[in-house]
């Protein structure tokens, strides 16, 4: 039923793959699909916020990021399971959308944040988006 999923996660969030990692995981093992794990750096290049940062701000923070990201596919996805990892730039939803069209996902698979807290109004909105405007089937993970 499914060859290829994505799951985007915050790794600065871990309610945002707490719940659908295994969810994930699970799917895959069950299909023999494989996963495509994705985090967003955000882009901050518009010229008045981009003016403030070093110019090599953008490699270093890719760079730690894909490390980051690197060190938690090690940590967290067994070797049964094939998993590929990318840094994807942009607003959240529109380079979730993106990044499952360009691996032509059949699921994307993500977490619904519903505590009320700062970062939850910042990621809940994602997922949201992400379900009314990606053409390929989203499951969310309470």
């Amino acid at each position: 039923m499914y060859q290829k999923l994505l799951l985007p996660i915050d790794l600065n969030e871990e309610a945002s793959w707490q719940k659908a990692l295994p969810t994930a995981l699970t799917l895959c093992r069950t299909f023999d699909a494989s996963l495509q794990i994705v985090t967003v750096l955000p882009d901050y290049r518009m010229p008045l916020v981009g003016s403030y940062f070093p110019k090599d701000f953008a490699k270093k923070a890719r760079q730690a990021l894909t490390d980051a990201l690197q060190a938690f596919v090690e940590e967290h996805v067994p070797d049964d399971v094939s998993v590929k990892h990318a840094v994807i730039d942009g607003s959240p939803w529109e380079a979730i959308i993106k990044a499952a069209k360009k691996i032509d996902a059949d699921l994307i698979v993500m977490a619904s944040h519903n505590k009320r807290k700062f970062a939850d109004y910042v990621l809940g909105p994602n997922a949201e988006h992400v379900v009314h405007h990606s053409k390929m089937s989203v499951m969310i993970v309470r």
